[in-house]
């Protein structure tokens, strides 16, 4: 089982099932194209999205569905087809996807997620992208909680 270096969790084994393809990277981080997500009960809905390069990069994130139970995803054609999705129509929960919220945590106020540009992962496929919005229905920065709520994790 590879190993993976982390800064947040230290050294780890991890399962080759478990890494993504971002064949794109991400929006300001173009040269990384591989994530492992890990999850732990202690912070749940929490995801953290860990780079197999740079032990130091490791974004936070939530489900969007968490966020925002009404939420409703928009994928362009062309990421649908490169994530090895159905080009006609936007996925929806049960198609094999996972969609995340990308989430900042800011001094003195409440953590935001990033609910216009969600990482849509084709689980089946272990592709993901971030998925950016051409509409202005959600915003970048969408309250998450307040502080009160975190209970130490923000």
């Amino acid at each position: 089982m590879p190993q993976l270096q982390t800064k947040y969790f230290g050294t780890m084994a991890y399962d080759e099932e478990s890494a993504f393809d971002f064949p794109s990277g991400l929006p300001g981080f173009k040269q990384e194209k591989a994530f492992v997500f890990i999850e732990t009960p202690e912070y749940a809905p929490l995801v953290f999205l860990q780079s197999l390069s740079q032990p130091a990069l490791c974004f936070l994130a939530l489900p969007v569905l968490s966020v925002n139970p009404d939420y409703r995803l928009a994928v362009s054609a062309e990421d649908r087809a490169s994530l090895g999705l159905d080009p006609e129509r936007d996925p929806e929960p049960g198609d094999g996807i996972l969609a995340l919220a990308l989430v900042s945590l800011h001094a003195n106020l409440p953590p935001t997620a990033n609910l216009m540009a969600p990482i849509v992962v084709s689980v089946r496929q272990r592709r993901a992208l971030q998925a950016i919005r051409v509409d202005r229905v959600y915003s970048h920065q969408y309250p998450v909680s307040t502080p009160q709520q975190c209970e130490g994790v923000c």
